[in-house]
């Protein structure tokens, strides 16, 4: 009796092979997978969309480049909305390198808004250390905290902060936040004390941490968790930004190992089969 030939094993290279393939071709052109869009994120839209036109908003850029792949996407699809609705946006940051997270973001969307002018669509404001404490100084009076912008020009010298002394003035606020200070920092300050409108962004990791402020407390206007939810909110806005092809790179690597995984269990059984017979 003639013993049966175990299945050949597929040489690992050519899975690696796969999988480079699969994860590069939507990263180079992003396919858009259609996902449903959470509620969370649908609130951050709402907020942006029924704000007026021309009104002066703000972005705190809290974050390094640590979290740039989560969050810097949510802030070029923020800040291409805001524009979209004729929104003028500060940008300010309370972690250091958020000062850079912003010019870069800044940069990115002017490709696609080149009529956008410095200090009468969007000022950089630049980074101040103090948490807290400078959101409520902020309350108060721009001005005193930020006396110059992130290069240095008198805030006097910027046309659209004419308008602009406190909270009072801001139609909304989101936080881009990678941790502390950040986020929760604006809503029991900005939100709390001043009754400004306050939603956010942060890691994946973090979002759990937010939902009570949205589900029990009303303090946060939506939520943005995580590369999903930056997905998400470029859907809403029609853009296949950086964090579209990153959820389509990841959902391919996904289906291919799960594919690979059908694969090897067909061929343990395979093989257990042909042992049963020997």
């Amino acid at each position: 009796m003639s013993q049966k030939k175990l299945p050949k094993q597929i040489d690992r290279r050519y899975i690696y092979l796969v999988l480079l393939i699969g994860v590069a071709v939507p990263l180079l052109v992003p396919i858009g997978f259609i996902s449903e869009v959470s509620g969370l994120a649908q609130q951050v839209y709402d907020m942006v969309e029924s704000t007026p036109a021309n009104s002066v908003v703000m972005i705190s850029f809290d974050y390094d480049p640590s979290t740039i792949t989560e969050l810097q996407p949510m802030a070029k699809a923020l800040i291409e909305h805001a524009w979209k609705k004729k929104h003028r946006v500060i940008a300010v940051a309370l972690w250091p390198q958020g000062v850079q997270m912003a010019e870069l973001a800044f940069a990115d969307v002017l490709k696609r808004y080149p009529e956008k002018v410095y200090g009468i669509d969007y000022v950089n404001l630049g980074f101040k250390s103090g948490g807290m404490v400078t959101i409520q100084a902020m309350g108060r009076n721009f001005k005193e905290v930020f006396p110059t912008d992130s290069k240095g020009t008198p805030i006097s010298q910027l046309k659209m902060m004419d308008s602009v002394r406190n909270f009072n003035q801001i139609g909304y606020v989101v936080s881009l936040s990678a941790g502390d200070p950040g986020l929760k920092g604006y809503i029991m300050t900005a939100h709390d004390m001043y009754r400004v409108r306050v939603s956010g962004g942060c890691t994946a990791i973090s979002t759990p941490g937010f939902l009570p402020y949205i589900n029990d407390q009303s303090q946060l206007t939506g939520l943005l968790g995580g590369l999903k939810g930056a997905a998400e909110y470029e859907s809403l806005i029609d853009v296949k930004g950086t964090a579209t092809s990153g959820m389509d790179a990841q959902s391919i690597a996904h289906l291919l190992i799960i594919v690979f995984i059908i694969m090897g269990n067909l061929r343990a059984q395979r093989i257990r089969k042909i042992s049963k017979e020997s």
